[in-house]
């Protein structure tokens, strides 16, 4: 559906949707209030349900109960790729997710999840809160009657699981590989068959054959699902994803229903949770990977050749929507913010690491 006529056609919804607020309202003064929080994976889901739930639970107790979230995984009221919809129309309250499954409605819905070649988590926090990207987040999902912020983040998200090695680019050609976002239009640039599956269903799709490999989140999620009961080759470091945040979206008419004083509590549990998360990423992949690579896991590098594919590609799939005015806006902005802080990392913290290392190793 193209941008044009979703809005169109949710405008319509939303004005019922915006009645049924207005009839409901003095039910809503009286006190306390549900809301129903729809997601894209399953309930469990390491890192990703984390924060999904770790969001409900701080924005209940923050609360005191005024607003309690009754979360409801991918497919308990609507699919894992229709919570956009669902909450842009009024069917649900709010949705936990992360934003690059939107691409459908607007290409500049990349950049709030991940782009190939683009910032760590660190970095996009600090575009998000002091380099402008909150704002242009919330002009452009105004446009689906949504209001959202980040609330998560994955860290640095492998290359993932191959049922082949990769020595060259041209082991892309015809491999089926699950990756959504701009990565896997990189992929499907490269000659690779992409495939856009929900996280609930990647593990039967890479054991039945139905796909050659797969991505998902990261060391301690990817044990959880048992992907190394699958394959063993398993790529560690991804050209896709090197910080993905995920995002939790209100209804903007829901939003508006809340005081000012509950607004504050959703930012600051989004915020706390995106900390949160990020740290525990952080915290729990290393143990993980050893006990992968314990059990037989082959941690792989991609040569560089298959590094330098990926990214002219990446640069070729990041130019294409670049007439579309807002995702120029939101594109300038976040590469601007990203080269203003890759400079301070590399001179600062990069150094600092590899002194560090190599002291420590010695």
């Amino acid at each position: 559906m193209d941008r044009r006529s979703f809005i169109k056609k949710a405008g319509v919804v939303t004005a019922g949707a915006a009645a049924s607020t207005t009839l409901a309202a003095p039910a809503i003064a009286q006190g306390n209030r549900t809301l129903t929080m729809v997601t894209s994976v399953p309930d469990g889901f390491a890192i990703f349900d984390d924060a999904a739930q770790l969001a409900a639970d701080y924005i209940t107790a923050m609360s005191d109960g005024q607003l309690t979230i009754n979360k409801m995984p991918a497919g308990s009221l609507v699919g894992a790729f229709e919570v956009f919809d669902a909450v842009s129309s009024g069917q649900a309250d709010l949705y936990h997710s992360a934003e690059y499954y939107f691409l459908n409605q607007h290409p500049g819905f990349a950049f709030f999840t991940s782009v190939p070649f683009g910032m760590t988590g660190q970095e996009i926090t600090s575009w998000y809160h002091h380099r402008g990207g909150k704002e242009l987040h919330h002009n452009l999902a105004g446009l689906f009657n949504l209001k959202p912020f980040l609330c998560g983040n994955t860290a640095m998200q492998p290359g993932g699981w191959f049922n082949t090695e990769i020595s060259s680019a041209d082991d892309l050609q015809g491999l089926r590989f699950r990756m959504p976002g701009q990565g896997g239009q990189v992929l499907g640039r490269l000659g690779a068959s992409v495939q856009n599956i929900p996280g609930g269903e990647i593990y039967q799709a890479l054991a039945s054959g139905q796909i050659d490999g797969a991505e998902w989140i990261g060391p301690f999620a990817d044990e959880r699902l048992g992907f190394q009961e699958v394959t063993n080759t398993y790529y560690t470091a991804g050209f896709h994803e090197p910080g993905s945040a995920l995002a939790l979206s209100f209804n903007l008419e829901v939003w508006e229903s809340l005081t000012p004083a509950q607004q504050q509590i959703v930012e600051v549990a989004c915020e706390a949770v995106h900390a949160n998360n990020l740290s525990m990423s952080l915290a729990e992949n290393g143990a993980a990977l050893a006990r992968l690579q314990a059990a037989g896991v082959q941690a792989r590098e991609f040569p560089d050749d298959v590094w330098d594919a990926f990214g002219s590609a990446a640069a070729e799939v990041r130019e294409e929507n670049m007439a579309d005015p807002l995702y120029a806006e939101i594109a300038d902005s976040y590469f601007a913010s990203l080269a203003e802080s890759s400079s301070w990392f590399e001179l600062g913290d990069g150094e600092y690491m590899r002194q560090r290392n190599r002291v420590n190793a010695g």
